[in-house]
């Protein structure tokens, strides 16, 4: 069933913190190197991986790699489809935060 309470529009993939920790450190970025993601969103490199890896297989977010120099890069950024759901699920929190509760 569903029905009009806002929490109907949260993004299944972005309710996990870490998930919307990631997305929300792409939002305001074209891209970003891995290791920078990593120690904004203060979580190893694995969880990073395996969340980055989740997001990914929804088309939230690019995995690009490259070398600087000899050394190798991982750069993120997030698709069109993960800006969008990130907006939504934004208002969705917004609207559930705003929720006037004396006027069902």
């Amino acid at each position: 069933m569903t029905g009009s309470h806002p929490r109907h529009e949260l993004d299944n993939q972005l309710t996990h913190p870490v998930r919307l920790s990631i997305v929300a450190a792409l939002a305001d970025v074209q891209h970003a190197e891995f290791a920078l993601i990593r120690d904004s969103v203060e979580i190893t490199e694995s969880m990073l991986s395996k969340q980055v890896a989740l997001l990914e297989e929804t088309g939230y977010v690019r995995v690009e790699k490259g070398r600087v120099g000899r050394h190798a890069r991982t750069w993120l950024s997030l698709t069109a489809d993960g800006r969008a759901a990130y907006r939504r699920h934004l208002n969705a929190l917004r609207a559930i935060a705003g929720r006037d509760l004396t006027h069902p």
